[in-house]
């Protein structure tokens, strides 16, 4: 699923935020290069090549960067956000000032291949669990500045997203069960605060054994458990003492080599921070004609 102008809008005023932060980062007080050479009436057209194969992301994104700098170049799409690539394909034009479209490529360029890296790996671990019914999950391990975007090409390569940040939903780990001097303790606080605060908010509760699980259970506001650095036994035992009490959720030192083995325990979400942080970014090439 793409989302691609439900996306945008849900998260416009951060997207806008970002456009303009990076635009004044690379350009501080002008593109002088351009500048230099470049007639200031020239139009001219340029082309995204593609050099590497992988799935397209991050194409409704660049055509707001371009949008927001210069409202009058003109975006031509010729592939969609989720496309399969391949080497040599043209996945986009963009047409008009000329000085306009040098002082936006990189930052184009840079967000689309980030973006494509991660809806890259994305498709390819949930082609590999698409036998069970797991769900993959991204995590808050961003790029600072970038985690709307890089989300973005989570849901682009199939995935989920978890939480945006620690606004929009709770998740109730070890350090805060330990600070609180225990799980039901923990949990009582949350349930009143959930209460004062009077709104909706999922509910990730971390439990690292069957005491933490039997705890957990009986309060009726707990979202999901999460069942962190397991082995693939102790995964089994937790699945079994929850059974479909609540959803389930896996996380910690899952890797695209034992990815299979934690969705055949019939977990109904896999976590990784490797769908972001890990990812390579696909090459990718803006180029005059």
């Amino acid at each position: 699923m793409t989302m691609p102008e439900e996306y945008y809008k849900k998260y416009q005023t951060e997207f806008e935020s970002f456009i303009d932060t990076a635009l004044k980062e690379d350009l501080g007080n002008g593109d002088h290069t351009s500048l230099s050479c470049i007639d200031p009436q020239s139009k001219r057209t340029a082309v995204l090549l593609t050099k590497q194969s992988g799935i397209l992301a991050g194409l409704d994104l660049a055509a707001k960067i371009f949008h927001r700098y210069d409202p009058s170049l003109n975006f031509e799409p010729l592939l969609t956000d989720g496309s399969k690539i391949e080497p040599g394909q043209k996945a986009f034009s963009v047409s008009g000032s000329t000085l306009s479209i040098l002082a936006t490529e990189r930052l184009v360029l840079n967000t689309l291949q980030r973006m494509s890296g991660i809806a890259t790996l994305t498709h390819r671990l949930c082609q590999k669990i698409k036998h069970t019914p797991s769900q993959l999950l991204d995590t808050r391990k961003t790029t600072p500045n970038f985690r709307y975007a890089e989300k973005w090409a989570v849901w682009i390569g199939g995935g989920k997203n978890h939480r945006m940040g620690l606004f929009d939903a709770l998740m109730i780990k070890d350090n805060h069960v330990d600070f609180c001097g225990g799980m039901t303790a923990a949990l009582h606080k949350t349930e009143a605060y959930l209460n004062r605060l009077g709104k909706p908010l999922e509910v990730v509760v971390e439990c690292r054994n069957s005491k933490e699980i039997e705890e957990t259970l009986p309060f009726s506001f707990v979202s999901r458990i999460l069942l962190d650095n397991h082995s693939i036994a102790e995964l089994k035992e937790a699945l079994a003492q929850i059974g479909n009490q609540k959803p389930t959720e896996a996380s910690g030192n899952i890797t695209e080599e034992n990815l299979v083995d934690v969705a055949e325990t019939g977990v109904h979400f896999i976590s990784m921070g490797a769908l972001t942080y890990d990812a390579r970014s696909i090459d990718l090439s803006l180029k005059a004609v």
